[in-house]
């Protein structure tokens, strides 16, 4: 019986790694500057954005936030809330801002990401990110990586 469970919990452990490789990567500091250089993100803010990445998820797509103190949880790369900009699919309440479901943030393409962290820069400024504080001043320059 116990044989059994290890085996069956091992392969569950398995099947799940295997679909979160395929659904979700880490990128680094280049790598997101480019990516995001070529979605049309100025390039006077891609070292901006690349610290937030770097602090909020450590460059991780799949990551989600432990529970903040009004139950929600932040989501992504850029660790989008999403009582604020995405629907999670427990069904929970959301203002849901950019219009897209909180598990879309979580894949290997960071379209939806970059889209929904935008329009929160643009609804609410780099201090909607508590991690702004690490990233308001003198950052390394983000030319290197063109």
């Amino acid at each position: 019986m116990k044989a059994t469970a290890i085996i069956l919990f091992i392969g569950v452990t398995l099947f799940a790694g295997a679909s979160l490789s395929q659904a979700a990567r880490t990128l680094n500091r280049c790598t997101l500057a480019r990516e995001m250089a070529a979605r049309g993100v100025p390039r006077d803010q891609l070292a901006r954005w690349a610290c937030i990445a770097q602090r909020e998820s450590d460059y991780r797509t799949w990551v989600v936030g432990p529970a903040n103190s009004d139950g929600s949880n932040d989501y992504g790369i850029f660790q989008l809330n999403n009582l604020y900009w995405c629907q999670p699919a427990n069904g929970r309440f959301s203002h849901n801002g950019c219009r897209i479901s909180c598990n879309d943030l979580l894949t290997d393409d960071i379209t939806n990401s970059v889209r929904c962290a935008q329009r929160v820069l643009s609804e609410q400024g780099w201090g909607a990110w508590s991690t702004w504080r690490f990233c308001n001043g003198n950052l390394p320059s983000i030319n290197d990586c063109f």
